[in-house]
């Protein structure tokens, strides 16, 4: 990226919350991530490798984890280009925290709830981000993210009956007015704030929108809450670009924390669900007095 560019790029992420980078994987990239795609999914036992949409027609929503379930998807996530633009906005010490892979099959693809990222898995400051980069050409009708820009600058409140249900409800749920949606041709990738409003539409299209969200944060973020979903992703983490860190920096602040009625696998399960079962935790917070 050269300087004005990166200026520009980073200005955007700054005021909007998210900024977009159109064609940044080419279309033999996007073609190699696609057939991963295929790959993954030709086996006997879907559940075993994904996440089914509900009902009975067995097509899966959720790819579990497909930088472990295939070398595609971890040379996507490292990137060179790719780790060029996170690192215009976290820093060049760059740590992979996750990554899965959302499929918006036509007629099917299951919605998504107003919610911000950071609130599944608060850390001692707020730079992560995610990148979801678009493997069709992606508009309205085949359910792009949809997102408010400018709402990245507090935490809301993703609890609902007392517990951590995942989702943005009541008072602080934006009006849809102000929701724009973020078009892009595949190959395309949405750079997203950790704290960003967000969600998706079901697809409504005869067309696919599959997107691939690898997940990075700065070498001195540290997760603040070890749930058992919040957890699970730290064996994985590991370092792409520049020196890990020994130090934690802190922003001031109250993060409340993940707690939920039963562990859940996903954002779906629990958005969906998540008043069903056994009463497991009481409310939590983290304080977080240092300032940043």
């Amino acid at each position: 990226m050269s300087a004005p560019d990166t200026a520009a790029f980073v200005k955007e992420y700054r005021e909007n919350g998210f900024v977009v980078a159109e064609r940044l994987f080419d279309p033999s990239e996007v073609a190699e991530l696609n057939n991963a795609i295929t790959e993954i999914l030709n086996v006997s036992d879907i559940g075993a490798v994904a996440e089914v949409e509900p009902g009975d027609n067995g097509m899966a929503r959720r790819i579990w984890s497909p930088t472990k379930q295939h070398s595609a998807f971890e040379r996507a996530a490292a990137h060179p280009l790719l780790l060029d633009h996170v690192e215009a906005l976290i820093g060049p010490d760059i740590l992979f925290h996750y990554s899965k892979l959302h499929l918006k099959a036509p007629q099917v693809g299951s919605v998504v709830d107003w919610h911000q990222d950071f609130a599944y898995y608060p850390h001692t400051n707020t730079d992560l981000v995610t990148a979801l980069v678009y493997l069709d050409d992606t508009t309205t009708e085949n359910s792009a993210l949809q997102a408010v820009p400018g709402s990245h600058h507090r935490l809301a409140d993703h609890y609902v009956d007392g517990f951590f249900r995942g989702k943005v409800v009541g008072a602080d749920a934006p009006d849809p007015a102000q929701a724009v949606a973020i078009e892009a041709p595949a190959g395309s990738v949405v750079f997203i704030h950790p704290l960003l409003l967000h969600y998706s539409s079901p697809n409504r299209s005869d067309r696919y929108r599959r997107a691939f969200l690898p997940a990075y944060r700065a070498a001195d973020a540290y997760p603040i809450h070890f749930g058992a979903h919040a957890g699970h992703n730290e064996a994985g983490v590991k370092l792409l670009r520049g020196k890990v860190s020994d130090t934690a920096r802190v922003e001031a602040g109250t993060w409340r924390l993940p707690l939920a009625e039963r562990p859940f696998g996903s954002l779906f399960q629990l958005q969906e669900g998540a008043n069903q079962g056994t009463a497991a935790a009481a409310t939590g917070y983290a304080t977080l007095d240092e300032a940043k």
